[in-house]
């Protein structure tokens, strides 16, 4: 069966049959908790090819057994997900959310504690900008009392972010005002480009985190935390298993705000919906969030 799949397409550049696609499904889903669809298959094949080009490799199955066989080529491993992660992002995404966040933020503004905020699927930088924009504006001021950290799976997405540079195609939807207030244009040889504002980027901590992991290189209690549109590639099973280990890390009175395609419904126990995609921690895990702090 293998050999037939094989041959099915003989115009591809490497082979790759449908048990490559299984043992890569394994292999990420393993590693990162991403789940794919068995419709996801030239998806793999078309961002892995560079990988099998780069390791001189004609062979899918020749790429997978180097993962499975060694586990500690982290630059492998790296890139390997690096590839598979879907990044689709834009500024101020889901704009309700940010309604909602300036609400939040300004009946905070009497509170002598410092606000945090964790951005958990940073991608390239906008969502965690949008963020640092909107406590800036409720402020109303660039040094307010508030700090986020921003972290992804995807190394090479939060190198990009943390440049603070995109192209003005990126922005182009945003405000005028918001273009002068929070950004510089380029020019010269960064003509068509914009960089955000260094008092805007001092906000913001880029760093590296894999939700599955056991341990976060993150601390609370957090006042808010982002986490949208990556449990959608998770299993239920997987997705409980992060919401729980969300919840010590929220103030008994913070939100956590998912994507539009994200419900949580299956671990009411942890997370209670409170608006359209705003969850708020369960009456019964407030205590014990509470004592965490």
């Amino acid at each position: 069966m293998q050999q037939q799949v094989e041959h099915a397409d003989p115009a591809r550049e490497f082979v790759f049959t449908s048990a490559d696609f299984q043992r890569i499904s394994k292999l990420i889903y393993a590693h990162a908790g991403i789940s794919l669809a068995a419709s996801k298959q030239e998806m793999v094949y078309s961002r892995l090819a560079r990988r099998l080009r780069a390791r001189n490799m004609s062979r899918f199955s020749d790429y997978v057994a180097l993962l499975e066989g060694d586990a500690n080529d982290h630059e492998e491993w790296e890139a390997f997900v690096n590839a598979l992660t879907t990044n689709l992002t834009s500024f101020f995404r889901e704009p309700h959310h940010f309604t909602e966040l300036t609400r939040f933020l300004e009946r905070r503004r009497g509170s002598k504690e410092p606000l945090n905020i964790w951005c958990a699927a940073a991608s390239t930088g906008e969502e965690p900008y949008s963020l640092a924009m909107t406590v800036v504006d409720a402020f109303g001021s660039f040094t307010p009392p508030v700090s986020i950290v921003a972290t992804d799976l995807d190394t090479n997405v939060l190198a990009k972010g943390a440049s603070g540079v995109y192209t003005e195609d990126r922005v182009e939807k945003l405000k005028p005002e918001q273009l002068r207030k929070f950004f510089l244009k380029g020019a010269g040889a960064n003509a068509g480009t914009v960089k955000v504002r260094q008092e805007l980027r001092d906000l913001i901590t880029f760093r590296q985190l894999n939700l599955l992991d056991t341990r976060w290189p993150v601390r609370g209690p957090f006042d808010a935390i982002f986490c949208r549109n990556v449990m959608i590639y998770f299993d239920k099973p997987t997705q409980r298993k992060v919401l729980q280990n969300l919840a010590p890390l929220l103030r008994p009175d913070g939100l956590l705000f998912a994507g539009h395609s994200e419900s949580f419904l299956h671990s009411a126990d942890v997370f209670r919906l409170r608006g359209n995609t705003v969850y708020e921690l369960a009456p019964a895990v407030r205590p014990a969030a509470a004592a965490a702090r």
